[in-house]
């Protein structure tokens, strides 16, 4: 054990330079094995927090290895790390945090456990399972009861510690919406970082113009508690007071939508997190972002206040200009903006009226221009298909799933994906039922409806015919040669020539021919 030691010190005098290594050598792995076993074995025992901080240091290095962690998953060495990190003893732990972590070493140690841990349950099976039977999680919800203006650093690797169990972990996520009452407490964590002052039942008092931007570290700390509700608010959220706690935390969703931080970026992480965990929550709480009084400036509609829809479209363009990560980036926010506007008819007319102003200029393609609606329809025949069924139920929610409305916009090649999965390639609506108020068409719109290619959606300029110089012997050849590549296409199953049945679904086209004869069949005869 004299000379494992001795290593694990001249690997300890290299912290610094080794503390951006996230690779290491299969050929040290057993020696780096055996060195955690060495570390666990000195933190064990009564030494000083000097000594305590830098072998954590060098555990937490070593921890980013997932094949070296055998004696840090075990039980003993969960509760080692545990202990440093003052997590056991369940409520107890937070009171001897605010007694004993006043010393900067001391509170150093709490820190470097916690980032060991965050580590060590990240990359090892057991010891997610050993941190489910020691609960770890009432620890950090102990933590988080008492030490709400304790050190920037031990309140945010207790959320991402929080975060990282709950995520991998589905019996300890039951545990801590059920028994730890975490929904609750990640809400007041929200409300003492963010500053949240309530002036109603569901509104928090307007932001000062003058106020400065969130400060970083309340910002980090927001966005950990933000993935940690995420998780929470996955499963079923019908207990008995769900309801009034997710109107609460829509209400600071709200709030932290129309804040900034002290950097556009982080700013932008912030607002996805706010709408991942928005996209969780039932759809009726979505009324606390609209049933705010409008005062002088903002956004009004129907006598709501559309400020954070707003910035959830502005938001939803910015994604799209990005150009890449649609599925994660984009597909969040458009699922929010969907059912918002499929439930609350304020919010849809209101996005429609951004979104599908009325047709004016019919002369270009749908999918050409800058507008937000070009946008959106160049996205309803992309190659990632949920991206493509995200922005066509988005356009189609708008039409209040009305296929005519949305031919309108969008043209029927641009729709056709959207159709044939919902059965609706013969016209219709989808089921959900939406007001009566109907939409009015532009004269520009009405003068050219008669010349619009419903295949495009736009004017087409007049093509010349192919065939008006050919002799009729010309156009029979030219007409069964067209009618041979098909059949060869069709007999090699290269191609299978399709129909649509009466109900709209697509169906091979001896089938779809047939059913008409069967339905006439069975009718009275003249």
């Amino acid at each position: 054990m004299a000379w494992l030691l001795l290593v694990g010190w001249v690997m300890l005098s290299k912290n610094g330079r080794n503390n951006l290594t996230f690779t290491f050598d299969p050929k040290g792995e057993d020696l780096r094995s055996r060195l955690c076993q060495g570390l666990l074995t000195v933190l064990g025992r009564q030494v000083g927090p000097r000594c305590q901080s830098t072998c954590l240091e060098t555990l937490r290095i070593l921890s980013r290895d997932k094949r070296v962690l055998g004696p840090v998953g075990t039980r003993e060495g969960m509760l080692v790390l545990a202990g440093l990190a003052r997590l056991r003893g369940g409520a107890e732990g937070g009171d001897s945090l605010q007694r004993e972590v006043q010393i900067e070493e001391k509170e150093r140690v709490v820190v470097e456990a916690l980032k060991c841990l965050c580590n060590v349950v990240f990359n090892s099976t057991a010891a997610q399972q050993v941190g489910a039977d020691v609960q770890l999680a009432r620890g950090l919800c102990a933590r988080l009861h008492a030490a709400r203006t304790g050190r920037h650093e031990v309140g945010l690797f207790s959320l991402r510690l929080l975060f990282l169990l709950s995520a991998l972990r589905p019996d300890v996520r039951g545990a801590l919406r059920r028994e730890l009452c975490a929904l609750g407490l990640l809400k007041e964590v929200l409300e003492c970082t963010l500053d949240v002052r309530w002036v109603g039942p569901y509104e928090v008092a307007p932001l000062d113009p003058q106020a400065l931007p969130i400060p970083a570290e309340d910002n980090e700390r927001a966005m950990e508690a933000l993935k940690a509700l995420f998780n929470l608010t996955l499963s079923d959220t019908s207990d008995e007071d769900g309801d009034h706690q997710l109107r609460l935390i829509t209400a600071i969703m709200r709030h932290l939508l129309m804040l900034k931080t002290q950097a556009e970026d982080k700013t932008e992480e912030a607002h996805s997190h706010a709408i991942n965990l928005l996209s969780n929550l039932p759809v009726p709480c979505l009324d606390v972002l609209i049933d705010v009084p409008v005062q002088g400036g903002q956004e009004e509609y129907s006598g709501k206040n559309m400020d954070v829809v707003q910035v959830l479209l502005d938001f939803m363009e910015k994604r799209i200009d990005k150009g890449a990560n649609f599925k994660e980036g984009l597909t969040p926010v458009l699922s929010l903006l969907t059912e918002g506007s499929r439930y609350h008819r304020e919010i849809r007319r209101y996005i429609k009226t951004q979104v599908l102003p009325p047709l004016k200029e019919v002369k270009v393609r749908p999918e050409i221009g800058s507008t937000i609606r070009n946008k959106l329809v160049r996205l309803m025949t992309h190659v990632d298909m949920g991206v493509k069924q995200s922005a066509a139920e988005f356009l189609f929610v708008l039409c209040k799933e009305n296929v005519d409305n949305l031919l309108k916009y969008a043209g029927y090649g641009n729709a056709a994906g959207l159709l044939v999965a919902r059965g609706l390639l013969a016209g219709g609506r989808g089921e959900t039922k939406y007001s009566d108020d109907e939409d009015s068409d532009t004269e520009e719109y009405k003068s050219a409806k008669p010349f619009i290619n419903p295949i495009t959606g736009h004017v087409e300029e007049p093509m010349p015919n192919p065939i008006e110089e050919m002799t009729e012997e010309q156009k029979e050849y030219e007409a069964q040669e067209l009618v041979n590549m098909f059949d060869k296409l069709s007999r090699q199953q290269l191609i299978r020539p399709m129909g649509v049945r009466r109900d709209g679904s697509l169906a091979p086209l001896e089938e779809a021919l047939r059913q008409p004869t069967t339905d006439s069949c069975s009718s009275d005869s003249d």
